[in-house]
């Protein structure tokens, strides 16, 4: 549930970041949140055994690290918003939690796991 929240956040971030004019000090702060949450969802990602998504948010994250900053042109970045906002939202639809099934029971009537 976390990890959705932060990747909600990230996607509010870069909304504003791609359609203002960011400062130096809100930068800082996208950096941050979308670096973490990049992280975020390369463990939620390898947990999951979605392994396509790994690249993707690796390179997101090195992007973003607000340690080394790596610099761009504005044009660039702007592209580059865009692009991490459409691949955190893929990342909504592609990770999604899945319950843990249950262990089934002889005396449940309850039909919700899969037979061993």
């Amino acid at each position: 549930m976390f990890t959705k929240i932060m990747k909600w956040l990230s996607i509010a971030a870069l909304l504003l970041a791609a359609l203002l004019r960011p400062s130096g000090g809100y930068q800082v702060l996208l950096q941050f949140v979308v670096c973490v949450t990049a992280l975020m969802v390369v463990t939620q990602a390898i947990r999951t055994h979605k392994y396509f998504l790994v690249p993707a948010f690796v390179a997101i994250a090195v992007l973003f690290n607000p340690v080394v900053p790596v610099l761009l042109s504005r044009k660039t970045l702007l592209w580059l918003d865009w692009v991490c906002l459409m691949t955190f939202l893929v990342s909504l639809a592609a990770l999604r939690w899945q319950p843990a099934l249950t262990i089934p029971s002889i005396t449940s009537q309850l039909r919700r796991s899969k037979s061993l």
